[in-house]
């Protein structure tokens, strides 16, 4: 987005004197962003409703119109730690392959790191156990050390900028644990290599970056592939429409110039790209869209007609009665776009389960290192403890599992010409026995 750029071009009005905007939101990880993004929006003056699509990192806000400018809901998520733009299919997907290209490169900077740094832990652990030297130890650390910090300082950018960015936020998302970590883990493995103990974990914590950013990755190829199924409905709006003037002349506008009792050309091949009524001319359209019957269906003047029909033969002139949002094309849209955003009953569990998961895990682990100290364990042995609770426990498959399946399933759905309204709707549907 422009610097300065206006945003009320975005925003959509309603019925009952409700505007609203749906906005791009990068930084978006886990149900805790979601419940933080929800929860800081909702408190801000003049908002009446904001919700989450984590699978598909976007928002969603609703507001009285005139109770405040769309510029006020960029800033809100700004000071919530997230930066937000208006949504755009094609800024969404310049994002998403930057976003690829950047997590490959952080994963082949991992895999590197790791393999070369096991090399060196497997002569280390080969002559603990025999004769190895300590100074030729000492130095094997060393080298590690010199390949995992750097390591882990950039290849572990993606967990530490999203876990300082919720910290500046008064917040706590699955990266802050995960930071702490690996920066427990790195800075307890060199006051090991100073004083020369046999246990560095160098490689354990490279190793650790590495498969994250697996899982990172694979997630991101995930929600990719989910956009690209639910942006089936998006492909078959028409973006411009050939208007025709009084003097019988036509040109080619973008679909937003298209207003109320204006006369739109549809030639055969094309998408209707309006609704409306047919002025002259006759056609067989595909209305599978709409009606779910592929069998053609013929038109002729005086016939009704939507945006996202195909014309398959015949010249059309038609009257519209409503374009871009106003059209029944863009009413299916919304309504799936509700039903993925909607919360069904398992999504509020992990949600729940989710927000509930920092403040316990963090205790747990901070105990875990207590508890082991009172019982005589050496510092270093407790941290290592306390440092494996502070990983092991990330419920990061529980917070994006269920969303994602949920989005996932409502694509699919409507790619066989199912449309789903309702996000329990699924939930309902296992529970049928007799069709």
């Amino acid at each position: 987005m422009a610097e300065g750029q206006d945003l009320s071009i975005f925003v959509r009005h309603g019925t009952g004197g409700v505007a609203g905007m749906e906005l791009a939101v990068d930084g978006i990880r886990c149900a805790g962003c979601m419940h933080a993004i929800e929860r800081g929006l909702a408190g801000q003056s003049g908002i009446l409703s904001a919700r989450v699509n984590l699978a598909l990192k976007r928002v969603t806000v609703e507001w009285r119109e005139g109770a405040l400018r769309p510029e006020a809901v960029i800033s809100g998520l700004a000071a919530l730690g997230f930066k937000a733009y208006p949504f755009l299919p094609s800024t969404e997907r310049e994002a998403s392959q930057q976003e690829d290209k950047r997590l490959l490169r952080y994963l082949g900077v991992a895999g590197f790191a790791s393999m070369n740094i096991m090399l060196l832990s497997v002569s280390v652990w080969s002559g603990t156990g025999n004769d190895i030297n300590p100074v030729t130890r000492d130095f094997f650390h060393w080298l590690s050390a010199l390949i995992a910090l750097p390591t882990a300082a950039y290849a572990g950018r993606p967990f530490f900028e999203s876990a300082l960015r919720a910290l500046r936020a008064g917040a706590v998302n699955m990266d802050v644990p995960i930071m702490l970590g690996i920066v427990l883990a790195l800075g307890m493995s060199v006051i090991v290599t100073l004083n020369h103990g046999e246990h560095a974990y160098f490689d354990g914590v490279v190793m650790l970056i590495f498969f994250l950013l697996i899982g990172r990755y694979l997630d991101q190829l995930m929600r990719r592939r989910t956009r690209d199924l639910a942006g089936n409905l998006a492909a078959l709006k028409a973006e411009t429409a050939t208007r025709l003037a009084a003097d019988g002349s036509s040109v080619i506008v973008p679909i937003a110039a298209i207003a109320p009792g204006d006369l739109v050309l549809v030639r055969p091949g094309e998408r209707v790209s309006v609704d409306g009524l047919v002025e002259a001319g006759a056609s067989d359209l595909d209305q599978s869209l709409v009606t779910g019957e592929t069998a053609p269906v013929s038109v002729a003047a005086g016939g009704r007609v939507h945006a996202g029909t195909l014309n398959l033969s015949g010249l059309l002139t038609i009257r519209v009665e409503a374009a871009g949002a106003g059209t029944l094309l863009s009413e299916i849209d919304r309504l799936m776009a509700q039903a993925v955003e909607s919360r069904s009953r398992y999504v509020r569990l992990s949600d729940r389960a989710a927000r509930l998961y920092a403040p316990v895990v963090h205790a747990t682990a901070l105990a875990t290192f207590l508890g082991w100290m009172l019982f005589g364990l050496a510092w270093h042995q407790a941290l290592i403890i306390a440092i494996t609770v502070l990983i092991i426990t990330c419920p990061c498959a529980l917070g994006l599992a269920i969303p994602a399946v949920q989005v996932v399933a409502a694509a699919a759905l409507f790619r066989r010409k199912v449309m789903l309204k309702q996000g329990d709707a699924l939930e309902r549907l296992a529970e049928v026995d007799t069709v």
